[in-house]
């Protein structure tokens, strides 16, 4: 979306709570893991009508999304009104920005949002007023007909009968104040490709539950790596029999699929724990090369 928003000269603001458009082609990054974006900075940056922004949250907790979007969306508003400038707002994780817990969103939706793209996997979670201004939906995967029936559940809709399912390179889509049913179409496959939450696992603060633990053979230590530029820290530092016990226990390939959501790091790692012949050095090195090969270079594809 944004390399067709750019092709044709239109500005474009991505709020990115996770880090996820870190490298993206063509927009200037706004904040980081360490510092969050000001709105007085947002507002200079969008003053340039060539400039296209990423506003990177991920220094932001959870719980502090909200309301610095709600600080910002007032003065994105007014450079609209006079400029019509950024001429599309994305909102990423937009279950984060406008949750439905938020008493207070009708305010700050105090105008319509036109040209704006809200990005989520639980629109359940989103506030109802924002999903009421919705105009059009656009559903992808297994799951794309679930994703029509909730956003009717959640805005009051009748939910429309006989829903196709996409297949290979199609989504769904609807417009759901027109009548008309939805209808599959083709999406166009961008040049560059965006590792999704690399930038969270890499550099975040997941919580305790989704943290890893060193504890050893008899529990003797409890240090937490809230993510896995910690973790891999961490990993260098503890003596071997502390490593051996979670690597022969598979507690780092068990972290790396349920936690971190990598397959193919878990896989990777999953052989280094099943090689019996590996020292605790030469395993160290295959795994924490796997992180760092995958986590710590720009979240970015190669182009094709």
């Amino acid at each position: 979306l944004t390399e067709r928003l750019a092709e044709k000269g239109l500005q474009f603001c991505i709020f990115d709570p996770e880090g996820d458009y870190d490298g993206l082609q063509g927009a200037v990054p706004l904040g980081d893991s360490s510092a969050a974006p000001s709105k007085d900075q947002l507002l200079q940056l969008i003053g340039k009508p060539d400039t296209n922004v990423v506003v990177n949250g991920l220094a932001l907790r959870v719980d502090e999304r909200p309301d610095f979007f709600a600080e910002l969306l007032p003065g994105l508003g007014n450079v609209r009104y006079r400029t019509a400038r950024p001429h599309w707002l994305i909102i990423d994780e937009a279950h984060h920005l406008l949750p439905k817990r938020r008493e207070d969103t009708r305010a700050v939706l105090s105008l319509e949002l036109p040209g704006t793209v809200l990005i989520t996997v639980h629109p359940e979670a989103i506030s109802t007023d924002a999903l009421r201004l919705v105009t059009v939906v656009i559903a992808l995967g297994p799951q794309a007909k679930g994703v029509i029936k909730t956003f009717c559940k959640e805005t009051g809709l009748e939910a429309p009968g006989n829903i196709p399912t996409p297949k290979g390179d199609r989504v769904l889509l609807w417009r759901p104040h027109t009548g008309k049913k939805p209808f599959t179409v083709k999406a166009m496959e961008p040049s560059q490709s965006l590792k999704r939450h690399s930038r969270k696992y890499a550099e975040g603060q997941l919580d305790e539950a989704g943290s890893f633990y060193f504890k050893g053979p008899k529990n003797a230590m409890n240090l937490r790596a809230h993510n896995l530029i910690i973790f891999a820290q961490m990993a260098e530092g503890i003596d071997d029999k502390t490593w051996m016990h979670h690597l022969r226990a598979g507690d780092y390939s068990e972290w790396f699929r349920r936690q971190i959501r990598d397959k193919e790091l878990a896989r990777e790692t999953a052989m280094a724990e099943k090689d019996k012949a590996l020292s605790a050095e030469e395993s160290r090195k295959l795994v924490l090369d796997a992180v760092r090969r995958r986590y710590t270079a720009p979240a970015t594809a190669p182009e094709k």
